[in-house]
């Protein structure tokens, strides 16, 4: 255990050393703080042009145009983005070490190659962590410090629900764990592919094509796509929206959570398969 712990603090050593493992940071901020400028000076026309059909049914009173709103908005243009931010990282684990020839001096220490495995995958899950936790910082407490609180009017394609601000706080923290399963997936699934080539552009390029490929699946309504779309982790990394409904759909939320966890289990099975027995030559 405490050997695994060493090499858990040496992989985050190596992390924090690599200035492409802060522009997932750099990035987050910049968007964020760019999104909460333009809503600050513009939001309330653009909101009140996009419901303004409402206000012909309803009658809206209070402040709907506030932290909750505008955490909500940033959350769907970034989450898409995130995943090339954790591929950069967790897509060099093993493959930036083959690259340089290190892999091969710390495959001669004195630990198992699954223990240097386990010891890069946490790694990869706390620089995760805490670029989600990152982001709910300014995107959800930023945005509240500076637009207050309020109700929430998420607008949908079918109709509208309204979540009351009470009842929202928890909805957030949800939707932050589901995202972090959704890049846990993605980081594992780069972490398989980097154990299997000693390039480390490589898994970070594939990652992304398959994600593009697999959200373009996604969006087609063909026959034959709409059998392959529930297999497609990217189907389920969006599932965090409906934790917005009312009622909450538990039993699709619970599928795609465990869908997802058995994505992660699958990609870290195959890797540990593979890196265990692999031919170490550089």
């Amino acid at each position: 255990m405490e050997s695994l712990l060493t090499l858990v603090q040496l992989e985050l050593y190596k992390i924090v050393t690599k200035p492409r493992s802060f522009i997932g940071f750099a990035a987050i901020t910049a968007i964020v703080l760019l999104v909460q400028f333009a809503l600050y000076i513009d939001g309330k026309t653009y909101w009140e042009f996009v419901t303004q059909s409402l206000e012909q049914t309803f009658t809206i009173n209070g402040t709907i145009f506030n932290g909750n709103l505008v955490c909500f908005i940033i959350l769907q243009m970034l989450l898409v983005q995130m995943p090339l931010m954790i591929a950069l990282v967790t897509g060099d684990l093993i493959s930036g070490e083959s690259a340089t020839g290190t892999i091969r001096l710390i495959a001669t220490k004195p630990v198992s190659r699954a223990q240097i495995l386990l010891a890069k995958y946490i790694a990869g899950a706390i620089y995760t962590v805490l670029i989600i936790l990152w982001l709910g910082l300014i995107a959800y407490g930023l945005s509240l410090l500076i637009f207050g609180h309020g109700d929430l009017i998420v607008l949908k394609s079918d109709g509208m629900v309204i979540l009351r601000d009470a009842d929202v706080a928890w909805r957030f923290v949800a939707a932050f764990f589901v995202a972090f399963l959704s890049l846990m997936v993605v980081g594992t699934f780069s972490l398989m592919l980097s154990c299997f080539t000693d390039n480390s552009i490589g898994p970070i390029i594939i990652t992304m094509a398959v994600i593009i490929l697999f959200t373009i699946i996604g969006t087609f309504d063909i026959p034959i796509f709409d059998r392959i779309k529930p297999f497609l982790f990217t189907t389920h990394m969006i599932v965090w929206r409906n934790i917005f409904d009312n009622p909450i759909p538990k039993e699709q939320i619970l599928q795609s959570v465990i869908i997802l966890i058995l994505h992660i289990a699958g990609f870290l099975g195959i890797s540990f398969y593979h890196f265990t027995r692999k031919d170490i030559q550089n």
